[in-house]
């Protein structure tokens, strides 16, 4: 019964920080997205067409490294 209890508190701890270093990963990500997203807003862009431009731009760079994790 010892070993069973080791196991499943082994098993709790390392599923809590599996969990915790997926949500560092997610916050890392959104983090680098929104500043993306922040230099387009504070660029003032001069035009729609100069806006569309830079969102394609964040939107390409997202693709991007996309298409690279997906390859890994």
């Amino acid at each position: 019964m010892a070993a069973q209890d080791l196991s499943a508190a082994f098993i709790k701890e390392y599923q809590e920080r599996f969990e915790k270093k997926i949500k560092e990963n997610e916050i890392a990500v959104l983090e680098h997205w929104k500043a993306q997203l922040d230099k387009v807003v504070s660029s003032r862009p001069d035009s729609i067409a100069s806006l569309q431009m830079q969102i394609k731009k964040t939107t390409d760079m997202m693709a991007n490294r996309i298409t690279l994790l997906k390859k890994e």
